[in-house]
């Protein structure tokens, strides 16, 4: 039985600001701090590879010294905002009805609501009341194709459904405002805010990229590497600066096997569809691709022009990809890492 991705969509929240634009809220952010510091971070922003983010807050919000439930308040009220307009964009764009839904998992890790985001979605689109719901909240960056994985087995045990995957994220209302550590300072420089929808069938499958196979890997020992601590300012970000170097020493044992148990080796995949994490991760895959004749531009270019959107992210280079109109049997690699440490996968056929 045959599943596939009918459509991805997209939505940004309604602040933007270039790189250039940041820096001088850093200088009143950074106010009393060494001038040697303060030229790292600024350096920091401008190395990034990201030109522009957008955000659910204005920037002055943002640098503002309001509450944890202040900042989840915006969270709550935005995240229901972007996830209605990017669902309901994604059934528009397959000729779907809200009512041919079965399944709908919501992704976000940047915020705390409870209902969950689909549960709003259900009210505000008037989803069936028999529709199944599953909301992803901790897995982070790997959450967008976890999202995909899980939507696939079920459609898989329920032959002829529909399920949509919708990640939100708003990595800017986790920004703590007293923090002045390396992983504050680089996730604020590489981060932006989002939404994502893809719809995935077992029904409409005469168009679209089949899902051929997925697989998680699971790091042993590597819980310290990438998360959220649960501070009274919020969620603190955690990110090790060995993060690169980890993903660089598993990444043989993350893309042979799984590419070998389907008959094929990193020279059949035409489309790398990655989740740019950050410049050095992406400086990182490259050196590994390095001779082999394979890129990595679409990932490049969504980091350029929105950053870092975690869970999201990967699901903009996928629409990226889909946009070109990949030919007929050509292979697609989907990647992801998140906390845990974990590496989410999937193979695609165009």
């Amino acid at each position: 039985m045959s599943v596939k991705i009918i459509t991805v969509a997209k939505q940004l929240p309604k602040y933007s600001r270039e790189t250039a634009e940041i820096i001088p809220f850093l200088d009143q952010w950074l106010l009393g701090q060494d001038e040697r510091f303060i030229r790292k971070v600024k350096k920091i922003f401008e190395g990034a590879a990201v030109d522009k983010r957008y955000s659910i807050m204005d920037p002055i919000e943002v640098f503002t010294a309001t509450s944890f439930q202040d900042k989840n308040d915006i969270y709550v009220r935005e995240v229901i905002d972007l996830g209605e307009k990017v669902l309901q964009k994604a059934l528009d764009k397959a000729h779907w009805k809200p009512e041919n839904l079965d399944y709908i998992i919501t992704v976000s890790c940047t915020g705390i609501m409870i209902p969950s985001l689909d549960a709003y979605l259900i009210n505000k689109l008037k989803l069936r009341q028999d529709i199944v719901r599953l909301p992803v909240t901790e897995m982070g960056c790997a959450a967008g194709i976890s999202g995909i994985i899980y939507a696939r087995n079920f459609l898989k045990a329920n032959p002829g459904k529909r399920a949509a995957v919708i990640a939100v994220e708003a990595p800017t209302a986790t920004f703590q405002l007293d923090d002045f550590s390396m992983a504050n300072i680089v996730s604020a420089a590489i981060f932006g805010d989002g939404a994502a929808c893809i719809l995935v069938s077992s029904v409409d499958v005469d168009h679209g990229p089949k899902i051929i196979d997925d697989e998680m890997y699971h790091f042993y020992d590597n819980e310290h590497m990438m998360g959220f601590k649960l501070t009274n300012s919020g969620l603190q970000m955690i990110l090790d600066i060995e993060v690169p170097n980890t993903i660089a020493a598993h990444f043989p044992d993350i893309i042979h096997p799984f590419l070998a148990k389907n008959n094929l080796n990193i020279e059949a995949i035409d489309h790398l569809i990655f989740h740019p994490g950050g410049k050095k991760i992406i400086q990182t895959v490259e050196a590994l691709f390095s001779g082999l004749g394979k890129n990595i531009d679409a990932t490049k270019e969504v980091l350029r022009s929105y950053g870092n959107m975690s869970s999201a992210t990967v699901l903009y280079v996928l629409e990226a990809i889909m946009d070109n109109k990949p030919k007929p049997g050509e292979k697609g690699l989907m990647l992801s890492f998140g906390p845990g440490f974990s590496a989410q996968r999937i193979l695609l056929e165009f």
